[in-house]
This record gives structure tokens, C-alpha cells and sequence, in this order.
């Protein structure tokens, strides 16, 4: 989250990469820039940090350098699927992999935030018309990336694709949640992934722009966090030639 996400992300990345030798790395972007979405220019500097892929959440749209990206289907990066139709960007996507080819969609909750009140798809119906949709594509994997505010939410639809997509990873919390596992059907799910950002920080912000908003109920805006010890949140997960979850183990690095 912010630059201190990105700091984190280079230096703890590549050490990763190579020890793993991961075949494809997905970033969620939500809150990249500044905390709010992601430019082009932090873009490329996390790809650079060994990033293959991003995915988006209600912010995506907040830097409109990014837009060309989100339209172009050859572009490592989509906003959430469910918003309607008419909206600007793909809401999912291919990548080649050394394992073959993986695709990466992108959902928002029904509740998420102030946008709550937004008009969105219902993401259990788009994510059947996807995978209806892609059906007869041979591929290695199948990752889904969901953002919402609702515990609940986050864990239907892990069970709601169990045996249909490899993994679906939750995140906005931007705190990691402890029941990673693999699902009975072979999908590899997590309620919460965590954040990439300051670690003595409220979600990334610093402390004093939101005591007060807590206390006396006063409209403050978020000061990132930019002091301090990092944090590195992620999850590995290992696949069969079923295109399903073999394992998923939480990385979690205090820097």
C-alpha cells in the first residue's frame, strides 16, 4: 500500500522469486498509489520488482493513466468483472505462463466501503458466465482475486467455486486472516490475504489522521504511513496438472 507497499515489494519480491522459482506472481493494485489505485508509472515499477499480473477493487479507476491498460486484453491487469456492463477495462484475463496459460479475474463484494450503495453485478452470477464463457480454453490454472468488506461474503464464494477455479483470494482488509487452506474440491482459498505496506499503521495510515474520526466522529483524510517497519503479506500456492490447489502457505515478512 503506497510507496511503503512498493518498498516492500522490491525487497522482499525478488528474493522470493528466486528461491521458489514462481511461474506467475499477481499483485492486487487496489490501493498502490498513494492508496488509491495505481498509476502507470507504479505500475511499471512493480513489474520491474517481478510482478506478472495485477488485479483491481473499487479504487482502479482513481488514476486514469492506467485505463489504456485495464482496455488492452495483451495488458497484465484487470478491474473487478462485476461492474456493468459499459464500464471501461476487462474484468479477466490470460497470461502466459511457463506452465501454461492462467486466467486471472477480478470481482468486487456487494458491500465495500462508501460504494456500497453502487450499482454492481452480483459476482457469484458474473463468475459463472465467465467460466461458462471460457470453457473450451485449455489452461493451467484459473485464479480468482475477491474484494469485499464481508467475511461471510469472502468465504461463499470460495465454496461457491470449489472444484472450478484454483484459488480465490480474498482481500480490502488489508489484514491477514488465519484459515488459508485448500477447499474439499482441490480450490485454494484465504479470506484475507493481507497488505504489502507500513506495519504500525491503521490499514497502511498513520495513526493520528484517524484517532479522531474514532473519537469524535470528525472527517479526517488518510495520511499514509511512510516511517517505520514493512510488512510483506502473500500467499504460495502450489498446483496440480488438474488445473486445482495442491497446498497454500501464507508469507508474511516483517522488514
Amino acid at each position: 500500500m503506497a510507496d511503503a507497499g512498493i518498498e516492500a515489494v522490491e525487497k522482499v519480491l525478488p528474493g522470493l522469486r528466486k528461491q521458489h522459482q514462481f511461474d506467475l506472481v499477481i499483485a492486487q493494485a487496489e490501493n498502490v498509489t498513494n492508496g488509491r489505485g495505481i498509476t502507470l508509472l507504479d505500475f511499471n515499477r512493480l513489474q520491474k520488482a517481478g510482478v506478472d499480473f495485477f488485479t483491481g477493487g473499487n479504487h482502479i479507476f482513481d488514476n486514469d493513466s492506467i485505463f489504456p491498460e485495464l482496455s488492452d486484453p495483451a495488458r497484465p491487469i484487470v478491474r473487478p468483472a462485476n461492474y456493468p456492463v459499459g464500464t471501461p477495462g476487462l474484468g479477466h484475463k490470460y497470461i502466459d505462463t511457463p506452465a501454461g496459460k492462467v486466467l486471472v479475474v477480478s470481482l468486487l463484494g456487494q458491500i465495500v466501503g462508501k460504494q456500497a450503495a453502487h450499482a454492481l453485478d452480483n459476482p457469484l452470477k458474473v463468475i459463472d458466465s465467465i467460466l461458462q464463457s471460457q470453457k473450451d480454453v485449455e489452461r493451467a490454472a484459473t485464479v480468482v482475486n475477491f474484494h469485499g468488506d464481508y467475511s461471510s461474503e469472502k468465504v461463499i464464494i470460495g465454496h461457491y467455486l470449489d472444484g472450478r477455479a484454483t484459488a480465490v483470494i480474498g482481500d480490502h482488509w488489508h489484514i491477514p486472516t488465519a484459515d488459508a487452506r485448500v477447499l474439499p474440491g482441490g480450490t485454494a482459498h484465504i479470506t484475507d490475504v493481507g497488505m504489502c505496506g507500513a506495519l504500525d499503521s491503521s490499514l497502511g495510515v498513520t495513526y493520528d489522521s484517524v484517532v479522531s474520526r474514532w473519537r469524535d466522529g470528525t472527517q479526517t483524510r488518510n495520511m499514509m504511513e511512510t516511517s517505520g517497519a514493512r510488512q510483506f503479506n502473500a500467499v504460495l500456492i502450489e498446483t496440480t496438472d488438474t488445473g486445482l490447489a495442491k497446498s497454500i502457505t501464507p508469507i508474511r515478512q516483517i522488514l
